[in-house]
């Protein structure tokens, strides 16, 4: 009797902290009166702006180059056996058809281009969060017209990004199936490994059973089959926890008509040997049947529309896009605030005035650390907090940025990093020197563990040099932010192009003065060659290059897909006993 009372209180407590929470949500926030960044261009800077400036037209041009060569997938004869034969839509086609709109966060579009093996445009699949019945999901897209849609290890990289991502900000995931399986002279770099082919589908048992703070969350996964599903890629729609398969377009099995012929002699059509009619009808393995892929992203849709979420109302969204303040000055003018070097760099305040609303800025201690920005603005109504790069990270700027992350992390503010690092670590010359950098080093260990340890959302920017310890300090990729991206002219390296002499052994009598020279220009040519945004993101050493006049926008698709968790109406659930059969 007094477990049933006791249960009884606990669903009650738990209703009316829901209900507060609720409530939570429709109250407005805090005021807020952040000062006005005044930072207007001045004409000591036309210089310094005019080269940069030059500099990100350059980059530009070869961002419009890169993404229409992206776009064209595997070329214009792919593009027709793909629409005229084999009857189906291109992969952007098929976004439009499930998306509510095509305004959406395309993920890595690089990816796959100037690798040893060859240029794999968008690494063979398209990933990106994008809004389906207003609720912003995950979708990874093969594009069949790469190579016939087989998987590389690039392919492999990005699609376990783009589940990492969804994992990490609770996102349903969308596949949009048309794989060849993997490619086979590289299989020792897709099958073998942890973090390779196989993880795909561990992650999606995971995805569908993940625990998070004693309540249960599920992470939908939901498969469209619009092509071939062959060998390990027939696994993502078995996985999956609906499927949808078109008629006549799309097959699973793990071995085709040619296999089965060259193994058992038998001769059998691919529709018959796992079409759609098969598997909704005789395996079970699909969950609905389509007649034609218009029709498979309708269910999709409606099979979105069964999550339990409860969105913000659209006018109450609307009320709160018109009433956010824009910056007082253009984004367009960031393009000659991008240093084309560290040396061309201007006050990172200016950055931060075009980017958050009314450029107004609440900045933490000003007077102390200098060389590193912190402080809290809000970007289209969110309140983050940012740390910002504005010369080398020294001893008391690492103390600072250790004190301001654990500020955020213990007031659930998420973390915007605004990343350009020194491009080379000072030399030690005297003990002096020698102790300076030792402090240095130690503080500098502090913020990166503020950093690894904050439970809050980041988000990492390369305004400019992403090089050394430094980076990792300030977010970069080894401590898993929820997204970064670079600017394209940024720059991803050891030691920036030009310092390679910091990576040399001191001189001695042996090595001749003209053989270290020689030695070290080739360094220099090497990192000018790598450490470019396009070398970084064609690795996936990052979630895309964007324009630096667009970041505004995908800051703000960033902060809203991190806040869509909290919309996610979660109940605990009993464990049921255990039957023993």
């Amino acid at each position: 009797m007094f477990r049933c009372m006791l249960s009884l209180a606990e669903q009650r407590w738990q209703c009316s902290v829901r209900c507060m929470s609720s409530a939570a949500r429709r109250k407005r926030a805090l005021r807020s009166a952040f000062q006005v960044l005044e930072q207007p261009l001045q004409p000591i800077h036309q210089h310094v702006y005019e080269a940069n400036l030059r500099n990100s037209i350059a980059c530009r041009n070869k961002y419009i180059e890169l993404s229409e060569k992206v776009r064209k997938g595997g070329g214009e004869n792919a593009i027709a056996r793909h629409t005229q034969r084999n009857r189906k839509l291109m992969v952007r086609e098929r976004l439009r058809l499930l998306l509510d709109d095509e305004d959406f966060l395309e993920l890595s579009p690089f990816a796959g281009l100037g690798l040893p093996y060859g240029d794999i445009p968008s690494a063979g699949c398209l990933t990106g969060v994008g809004r389906i019945n207003g609720l912003w999901c995950m979708f990874i897209a093969n594009d069949a017209t790469v190579k016939g849609g087989t998987a590389y290890p690039i392919t492999v990289k990005k699609q376990l990004r783009a589940q990492e991502i969804a994992i990490q900000n609770r996102l349903p995931c969308v596949y949009l199936v048309d794989s060849g399986g993997a490619f086979l002279p590289l299989q020792s770099e897709i099958f073998p490994d942890k973090n390779q082919g196989g993880r795909t589908f561990y992650n999606e048992a995971i995805m569908s059973a993940m625990k998070i703070a004693q309540k249960l969350l599920t992470i939908l996964k939901v498969s469209v089959v619009c092509g071939s599903c062959t060998a390990g890629g027939a696994y993502i729609p078995t996985m999956a926890e609906e499927a949808v398969m078109v008629h006549r377009i799309g097959t699973i099995f793990l071995g085709g008509p040619p296999l089965v012929k060259a193994a058992t002699g038998e001769e059998v059509t691919a529709e018959d040997l796992g079409g759609a009619r098969l598997h909704a009808e005789v395996s079970g393995c699909v969950d609905h049947f389509a007649w034609e892929e218009k029709e498979a992203y309708d269910y999709t849709r409606n099979i979105v529309s069964t999550l339990n979420f409860q969105l913000p109302e659209e006018e109450d969204e609307e009320r709160k896009r018109k009433a956010e303040e824009q910056p007082l000055y253009s984004s367009e003018e960031l393009l000659g605030l991008a240093p084309k070097s560290y040396n061309y760099s201007l006050d990172v305040k200016m950055v931060i005035s075009r980017l958050t609303d009314g450029s107004r800025f609440q900045e933490f201690k000003a007077l102390y650390g200098t060389t590193l920005i912190t402080g809290f603005a809000k970007i289209h109504g969110h309140l983050v907090g940012i740390v910002a790069n504005d010369g080398e990270l020294s001893y008391p700027a690492t103390l600072k940025g250790s004190h301001f992350v654990q500020l955020c992390d213990q007031r659930d503010i998420p973390l915007l990093f605004l990343q350009n690092t020194a491009p080379t670590t000072a030399l030690t010359l005297s003990t002096t020197q020698a102790e300076m950098n030792t402090n240095h080093l130690k503080a500098q260990g502090s913020m990166m563990s503020a950093v690894a340890c904050a439970s809050v959302p980041k988000i990492t920017v390369v305004i400019g040099g992403c090089h050394g310890a430094d980076s990792f300090a300030m977010c970069g990729r080894a401590f898993d932010p929820n997204f970064l991206f670079l600017w394209p002219n940024a720059r991803v390296s050891i030691t920036a192009p030009g310092h390679a002499g910091s990576l040399l052994p001191p001189d001695s009598e042996q090595v001749e003065e003209e053989k270290k020279t020689q030695e070290e220009d080739k360094l220099n040519r090497r990192l000018k060659e790598e450490s470019s945004a396009f070398f970084s993101s064609s690795r996936l050493w990052d979630d895309g290059v964007i324009l630096p006049q667009d970041t505004r926008k995908v800051l703000r698709d960033c902060l809203d897909i991190i806040k869509q968790q909290q919309y996610q109406m979660s109940t605990e659930k009993l464990q049921p006993p255990l039957l023993r059969i």
